[in-house]
C-alpha cells in the first residue's frame, strides 16, 4: 500500500509515535510514514466529540420527524464531518462562493443530512429552522443536495459516483485555474477538493472512470474519503463486492491510507497532511466506520442505511449524551465554531490580501478571471466566427471544427474535450494545447474511452463556474453519459455536448451505431438544449447560442456525411435561426398551402421538394426545438400559422415529438426502427429520408 511521499520525516518523539500508531494499522513502517501535523489538544477532541454526537443527533431528529431519510452516513461519518468543519478545511461561512476554499462533495448524496448538520453548525447561512423542516416542500434541506438551493452546497448529488466525478471535476478546474492565474509573486489558488464516498459510490461505473481520469492526470489537489462501513443498502457489502479498493485505486496512481474513522487524529492527520502534500497523486483515505453509530439497535448492519433507526431516536440521544430536547446545540459548540469562524475569517482576509495585491499587478488577467467567473461571452460572438464559403460542402462536424477555432479565441475559458473520438468530433482547438500533469492549461481534454465519467467531470468543471467544459462522443453513445447530462440539466449548468454521427447516415457500422431514438430521447429531458443544425451557417448558431446559455446545458447533434449549403437563406437567417430555434427558411410566394419543417441533414430534403411543389410551400427549419418553443407565441405564430394545417415534418429519427408541430391533420416522416447496415446514402433513401419522399406526402 502506498504512503503519502514527503521531502522529508519529522523524527520529533511526539511525532513519530503517533504516525507508528497510524502505521500500524495501516501496515505501514512509522518511519517512512512521518507526518506533518498539528497534534489535537484535549479540548479540540471533546469540543469535536461533541459536535459529532450533536449531529448526529440533528441528523435522528430531522429524520425521525419527516420518517424519511437516510441516517446510517450521518451517524457512521459524524467523526469525519467534524474533522473537516471543524478543523482541517479552509472555507469561509460568510462567502460560500470563496475562490480559494476547500471544495467538500457528498458524493453519497442520501446521507444529505450529514452536510446539512455540518452546514448550520459551521455557520452557513442554514437556520436550525431549515433543518427542522429536513425534505420539506420549499425547504432549503431537500431529500439529496442540490446545487444553488443551499450554500455551501457545491454539487447536486444522489445518483451514486456522481459526485466523485465531479470533484474530479472541481480538482481539474482548480488546477487549471491555478496554471492559468497564479503567478510567481501570487498565488491565489490553491485549495483542495474533498469528497466523501460510500461503497455504493464506488460500485458505481462512473467512480471508476473519473477516478482512472484523476489518477493518470495527477490531481494531487484530490482527496476522496472512502466511508468504508462494510454495509450497502440490502445487505452486508460482501454479499455484492469482494475487491481491495485500495489496491484498485493504488493500481490508478492515487496515494492510499486506511484509518479508524472515528480516531479524531488519526482523520485530522490524513486530511491535512492529504492536503500538504502534492507529490502527484489523489489521495484515497479509507475511513473505517460504524454505519449507524449511536443507534445500537440498528448499528453496524444493512438497517442502520436508511431511517430504520429512527424508531429509536428517544434512546438513542440518550446514549449520545444528548438531553430530551430535539435538535439540540449546545452553548460550546456554538461557541467552538464561533471561534473556529473567526480563525477561518482571519485566513480569508490574509488570501484577501494577496488577491488584492495579485489583481493590481495584474490587471488583465484579474479582468479575464472576472470575466470567466460572471460567464462574460462577448457580444458580437457571431460575428467573430467568419461566414462560410457559399461553395463550402461537408459534414456539420466539420464545420463545427471550424467554428470552434473561432469561438475558443473569442472565449477563452472554453474547454473541450472528448472521449478519444477527436479524430471523428472534430472539437480540438488548434491553439491550444492538451491538459496534463505537463500543461494544467491546456484546453483539450483527453478523456479517454469513459463518456460518463467525461459527464460527470465536465459537470464538476462547471459547478466551480470558472470554465466554460464541453465534451464529445458520438451521439448514440450520449446513453453512457445521460446521466450526468441529466444532472446538468437539473443543477443549469451550461455544459456543451458535441454529439456527431447524429443518425442512420453513420451508414456502414450499422444499426449499433445509428442513433434513430437518440436524439429525441435528449430532447426528453426538461432544461436541456438540443440543437441539431442543418448546414455551416446553422451550425455556427448553434455553437454560439450553447456558448451564450447560461442556465443550462446544450447538446449539439452533427453529421458524419455531408450537407448541402443553404445558400438560398440569408447566412444571417441561418445563424439567428439557430437562437431561436426555429424559422421561416423559404417562404411561400403564393398564398400558403403547405408547411414543410425539418431538421438537421434532412433540411435540405425539404428545400429540394418545397422548389418541386409549388409556390405555396414554406419551409421552416427547426434546428432546435426547446429554443422555438421558448419564443412568444406571436413569433411561433408567426412561422407555424394556425391557419395551415397541411403540415409534413421529417427527420431522420422516431416521429414521436413532431406531432406537435404538425397536428392531427398533418404527417411525419421519421424512422420508428433500428438502422440498417449500408452506405449512408442508401440508408437514408431505404428509409425514406429523400426529397421524393416529402413531395409524395405532399401530394397525397
Amino acid at each position: 500500500m502506498n504512503k503519502f511521499h514527503l521531502p522529508a520525516p519529522i523524527w520529533d518523539p511526539v511525532f513519530l509515535h503517533r504516525n507508528l500508531n497510524i502505521s500500524n494499522k495501516c501496515g505501514i513502517d512509522g518511519p517512512n510514514f512521518a507526518l506533518h501535523l498539528r497534534i489535537m489538544s484535549q479540548l479540540d477532541k471533546e469540543s469535536l466529540s461533541r459536535a459529532a454526537n450533536e449531529a448526529r443527533g440533528l441528523a435522528i431528529d430531522a429524520v425521525h420527524a419527516c420518517s424519511s431519510g437516510h441516517l446510517g452516513l450521518p451517524l457512521g461519518a459524524a467523526d469525519i464531518g467534524a474533522v473537516l468543519f471543524g478543523k482541517s478545511m479552509s472555507y469561509n461561512p460568510d462567502e460560500p462562493k470563496w475562490l480559494n476554499r476547500d471544495r467538500f462533495i457528498l458524493s453519497a448524496g442520501h446521507g444529505s443530512m450529514f452536510l446539512y448538520g455540518w452546514l448550520h453548525l459551521s455557520g452557513y447561512d442554514l437556520p436550525l429552522a431549515q433543518v427542522k423542516n429536513f425534505r420539506q416542500l420549499h425547504s432549503t434541506t431537500p431529500g439529496h443536495p442540490e446545487f444553488d438551493e443551499t450554500p455551501g452546497v457545491e454539487a447536486t448529488t444522489g445518483p451514486l459516483g456522481q459526485g466523485i466525478g465531479n470533484a474530479v471535476g472541481y480538482a481539474m478546474s482548480s488546477k487549471m485555474a491555478a496554471a492559468k492565474f497564479n503567478t510567481a509573486d501570487h498565488t491565489i489558488i490553491d485549495n483542495a477538493v474533498i469528497a466523501l464516498a460510500g461503497d455504493g459510490c464506488l460500485q458505481e461505473g462512473v467512480a471508476a472512470e473519473a477516478a482512472a481520469f484523476a489518477g493518470h492526470n495527477q490531481l494531487d489537489n484530490l482527496i476522496l474519503i472512502y466511508d468504508s462501513n462494510d454495509v450497502t443498502l440490502d445487505a452486508m457489502a460482501v454479499r455484492t463486492q469482494s475487491a481491495d479498493t485500495c489496491k484498485r485505486f493504488e493500481s490508478m496512481g492515487w496515494d492510499v491510507i486506511k484509518i479508524d474513522g472515528h480516531d479524531l487524529e488519526d482523520i485530522q492527520s490524513a486530511i491535512e497532511n492529504a492536503k500538504k502534500t502534492r507529490n502527484g497523486k489523489p489521495k484515497l483515505i479509507e475511513a473505517k466506520t460504524l454505519i449507524g453509530k449511536g443507534i445500537p439497535e440498528v448499528a453496524g448492519t444493512a438497517a442502520g442505511h436508511g431511517e430504520g433507526g429512527a424508531k429509536f431516536a428517544e434512546s438513542a440521544r440518550k446514549g449520545l449524551g444528548l438531553p430530551d430536547e430535539t435538535f439540540f446545540v449546545s452553548e460550546e459548540t456554538k461557541a467552538y465554531f464561533k471561534s473556529h469562524s473567526e480563525q477561518l475569517k482571519g485566513e480569508y482576509n490574509q488570501w484577501l490580501d494577496t488577491f488584492e495585491s495579485w489583481k493590481s499587478s495584474n490587471p488583465q488577467l484579474a479582468q479575464e478571471l472576472s470575466d470567466s467567473i460572471e460567464g462574460v461571452v462577448p457580444e458580437n460572438l457571431l460575428n467573430e466566427i467568419p461566414e462560410f464559403d457559399p461553395g463550402y460542402s461537408n459534414a456539420t462536424r466539420a464545420a463545427g471544427g471550424e467554428v470552434i477555432q473561432a469561438v475558443a479565441e473569442a472565449v477563452p475559458n472554453l474547454i473541450s474535450g472528448s472521449a478519444d473520438l477527436y479524430g471523428s468530433t472534430k472539437n480540438y482547438i488548434k491553439s491550444s494545447g492538451d491538459f496534463g500533469p505537463d500543461n494544467y492549461a491546456g484546453r483539450n481534454v483527453w478523456f479517454g474511452i469513459r463518456e460518463h465519467g467525461m459527464g460527470a467531470i465536465c459537470n464538476g468543471i462547471a459547478y466551480d463556474g470558472i470554465f466554460r467544459p464541453s465534451g464529445a462522443t458520438f451521439a448514440v453513445f450520449a446513453d453512457y453519459l445521460r446521466p450526468s447530462i441529466r444532472l446538468a440539466a437539473l443543477a443549469k449548468l451550461p455544459v456543451g455536448y458535441i454529439l456527431t454521427h447524429d443518425s442512420v447516415g453513420v451508414g456502414e457500422d450499422g444499426p449499433t451505431h445509428q442513433p434513430v431514438e437518440t436524439v429525441s430521447g435528449l430532447r426528453v429531458i426538461p432544461n436541456l438544449d438540443v440543437i441539431r443544425p442543418g448546414d455551416p451557417e446553422e451550425t455556427a448558431g448553434a455553437f454560439a447560442a450553447m456558448i451564450e446559455r447560461k442556465d443550462g446545458p446544450t447538446a449539439l447533434l452533427l453529421t458524419r456525411q455531408t450537407v448541402a449549403t443553404q445558400n438560398e437563406i440569408p447566412v444571417k437567417t441561418r445563424r439567428e435561426g439557430a437562437f431561436q430555434g426555429g424559422y421561416i427558411a423559404k417562404k411561400e410566394s403564393g398564398a400558403l398551402e403547405t408547411i414543410l419543417i425539418a431538421s438537421g441533414s434532412e433540411l435540405e430534403h425539404a428545400m429540394n421538394a418545397a422548389a418541386e411543389l409549388g409556390d405555396g410551400v414554406r419551409v421552416v427549419s427547426m434546428p432546435c426545438m426547446e429554443r422555438f418553443d421558448r419564443q412568444d407565441a406571436a413569433y411561433r405564430e408567426s412561422v407555424l400559422p394556425a391557419s395551415c394545417t397541411k403540415r409534413i415534418a421529417i427527420e431522420a429519427g422516431v416521429t414521436g415529438l413532431w406531432w406537435k408541430y404538425v397536428g392531427t391533420e398533418g404527417k411525419v416522416l421519421g424512422i420508428d426502427r433500428f438502422g440498417i447496415s449500408a452506405p449512408g446514402n442508401t440508408v437514408m433513401s431505404e428509409l425514406g429520408m429523400t426529397a421524393q419522399h416529402v413531395i409524395d406526402a405532399a401530394k397525397a
